[in-house]
């Protein structure tokens, strides 16, 4: 998989631009705000309908214009396709794959494959468990659409639920109406359990070797998904999960929310057995997102047939030269976007950006 050809017509700070690109590493290099970020978010924003920067689509759409316009050519195994995107000011959005309308995001997920990697993403190492969950459910819905059909149904069952929560004052009510979307919750909820644990076990045989690579063999890295619903008694995991939900109904109804259920749940992620969110160093946090992305692009290729597009957002002034050689030894065979203020090694191709515009776009 690859991108071939991109225009921006008034997204961001770009009024009117065509962009090419190769099939190997592509450098994007320009100033800070030149607009190199812009570009590689408009790639993503292809892929899955929302931009890793902001919520707010309107915040796409150039200052003082009605909309903005994405145009993407890209090359798959089997068959090539353009994705076109409108956007108002408002935020509304429209999409095409090859001039047919896509009336549901689903019709475009998985169309273009995308891993992005910023330095926000070390966020994902040391922050909030919500941003783990958000990573899983992030490349899962990639690969399979029917873990982002399962996702969708199961948050949609869970607002109901907490909607009950929040809103019903009398308890005994509430009790009698749980059992209803419990039911509904812990069928889905457990087929996303399933995958994502099968998602970090597939991972974790990846990882442990990228990891090892980076560090010269003397780090261990090991990553493990963490919920109250274990996998090792798949048949009983509906009724275990409705247990759990049984069981917290008095804390629910006191908190007015769900607390039991996968969207709860956690990636524990360490370093010769020792937990990297609270105990590693800043070093070994860079290394270990970048062992996660660069294991997430090996995953794709084994499960989708096809290698992702790998996007490297400003991430080589994060690492000392060694891990930039080894990241780039990795990326080879990927098409990669990687923006950045100066570069002095090899590339396939580069492109300079200023205010906007590309100044420079050859081999």
């Amino acid at each position: 998989m690859n991108v071939k050809k991109l225009q921006l017509i008034n997204f961001r700070n770009y009024q009117n631009q065509d962009i090419t690109f190769c099939d190997g590493l592509n450098i994007i290099v320009g100033n800070n705000a030149s607009g190199k970020t812009n570009m590689v978010e408009s790639v993503y924003y292809s892929g899955l309908g929302k931009s890793p920067r902001t919520f707010q689509d309107k915040e796409l759409v150039k200052w003082g214009e009605e909309s903005a316009y994405i145009k993407i050519e890209i090359e798959k195994k089997y068959r090539n396709h353009i994705i076109e995107i409108n956007i108002d000011k408002i935020g509304k959005k429209r999409i095409a794959v090859d001039k047919i309308p896509v009336r549901k995001i689903n019709e475009l997920i998985g169309m273009l494959n995308v891993v992005y990697f910023s330095p926000d993403e070390l966020d994902i190492i040391k922050e909030s468990p919500v941003l783990r969950r958000n990573f899983l459910n992030i490349s899962l819905s990639q690969q399979k659409k029917s873990y982002y059909f399962s996702l969708v149904r199961y948050n949609k069952i869970l607002a109901h639920r907490n909607k009950l929560l929040k809103d019903e004052y009398d308890t005994s009510v509430i009790k009698e109406t749980l059992p209803i979307w419990d039911s509904q919750l812990a069928e889905i909820g457990t087929n996303i359990i399933i995958e994502r644990y099968e998602f970090c076990e597939k991972m974790q045989k990846i990882i442990e070797l990228i990891h090892s690579e980076l560090t010269g063999g003397e780090e261990v890295l090991t990553m493990e998904y963490e919920s109250k619903i274990k996998l090792s008694d798949r048949e009983n995991m509906k009724e275990e999960f409705l247990k759990l939900l049984s069981e917290s109904y008095d804390k629910d109804i006191h908190l007015k929310y769900t607390t039991v259920g996968c969207h709860r749940d956690d990636i524990n992620i360490k370093i010769n057995d020792i937990e990297v969110r609270k105990f590693g160093s800043q070093g070994q946090k860079r290394t270990t997102a970048l062992s996660l992305k660069l294991a997430e692009v090996k995953l794709f290729e084994l499960v989708t047939g096809e290698k992702p597009i790998l996007i490297l957002d400003d991430v080589l002034s994060e690492l000392d030269s060694k891990r930039q050689n080894k990241l780039l030894e990795h990326i080879r065979g990927v098409q990669t976007l990687l923006t950045c203020a100066g570069y002095n090694g090899k590339y396939d191709k580069i492109i300079v950006v200023d205010n906007g515009m590309v100044t420079n776009n050859n081999q």
